[in-house]
């Protein structure tokens, strides 16, 4: 049986690729996850807690427990989200951006380049370090054009600057050493079990309690947004059958205003959840200060997934949001762990920890 490393598979795509593994494929996954605020063990589900993942407690910047890890389970190839993720955090804090999306991706680049070392020729050529990125490199768009995989790097915040370092990283241990590495570099992913922080969720927890809808200034900037199951297909797809040392795009075709995102959650929790008293969702919204350095539109042309792996995303915004919106409606204990921070404490005891 293969073996993977995922690392960062308790969070929020790293689930969702985890569970699409354990679903449909024979992979054996060796979860390596330090299990930070955005960290949440229930959202595996019952994919968690199957005998073909391993579950190791552990940081990528540690790196004599990274061979140790490599030594034991003998992985066939990386898939790496291990990562600090959110903008509004990063301008705050932006220096624990730079320990985990580049000093750690560093760490494990070199420990996966002196295991790789002692492969045999077939071994080594077989192998695959597939480093998850963001579209958020490529800088900010105007109103017309698409981002690529020709696209110059334009980062303007903390953690599109951590990640286009790390992005770097990787293409030179690939050019200098050799290290068979993919890059994807993906749009706005949006579905079940996404930490509260981030624009849908938050919406939609902050809609359900009464709570005012935050719009950064006018509502104004774009996103192309990606349905996580879509975007865990295309990682699956890219690791599997993408060519050593290329990048890849992965965007939902799916461009919307933030404005126009928050209207579509208000009609949908209308029809799907009315309030009481009456009140239309619509009514909270708020609009506040920008926030510091806000990029204005990012969009991805796909094209070459497509082409060459013959990747399509299934979902439209339309059908990807209403499925959504239904998942938060029906999952409240995992919002409400969530929100109170009990999650911190859940570690289901049929977890085969390491």
């Amino acid at each position: 049986m293969n073996t993977v490393f995922i690392t960062g598979g308790a969070g929020f795509i790293g689930s969702a690729l985890i569970r699409l593994l354990i679903a449909e494929s024979d992979w054996r996954i060796v979860n390596i996850d330090k299990l930070t605020y955005a960290g949440n063990l229930a959202s595996l589900a019952a994919a968690g807690r199957d005998p073909r993942h391993v579950f190791c407690h552990h940081d990528i910047c540690n790196r004599p427990v990274l061979d140790a890890l490599f030594a034991e389970h003998h992985p066939d190839g990386i898939i790496h989200l291990a990562a600090e993720s959110h903008v509004d955090r990063s301008i705050h804090s932006p220096g624990d951006f730079v320990q985990t999306n580049v000093v750690g991706t560093y760490t494990l680049l070199e420990a996966a380049r002196t295991y790789w070392s002692g492969l045999d020729a077939a071994a080594q050529n077989a192998f695959r370090f597939h480093h998850v990125s963001t579209d958020e490199v490529f800088g900010s768009l105007g109103p017309s054009g698409r981002f690529d995989e020709t696209t110059a790097y334009d980062p303007r915040s903390p953690y599109s600057a951590s990640k286009a370092a790390s992005d770097h990283l990787v293409r030179a241990w690939q050019h200098t050493y050799g290290l068979p590495t993919l890059i994807t570099n993906c749009s706005n992913n949006y579905g079940p079990y996404q930490f509260p922080e981030k624009l849908i969720p938050l919406m939609i927890g902050n809609a359900l309690a009464g709570k005012p809808l935050p719009i950064y200034g006018q509502g104004d900037n774009v996103r192309d947004w990606l349905y996580v199951d879509d975007h865990a297909r295309a990682l699956q797809r890219v690791f599997e059958k993408g060519r050593p040392g290329e990048t890849y795009c992965i965007g939902g075709r799916n461009e919307m205003a933030n404005l126009q995102v928050i209207d579509m959650l208000c009609d949908l929790l209308d029809r799907q959840h009315p309030a009481s008293g009456g009140h239309r969702y619509a009514d909270l919204k708020t609009f506040v200060a920008d926030r510091p350095g806000h990029d204005q539109r990012y969009a991805i042309d796909a094209g070459k997934i497509h082409r060459e792996l013959g990747w399509l995303p299934l979902e439209t915004f339309a059908s990807g949001i209403e499925k959504t919106v239904a998942w938060y409606l029906e999952n409240t204990e995992w919002t409400s762990q969530v929100q109170s921070g009990a999650y911190r404490q859940w570690i289901d005891q049929n977890y085969n920890q390491r």
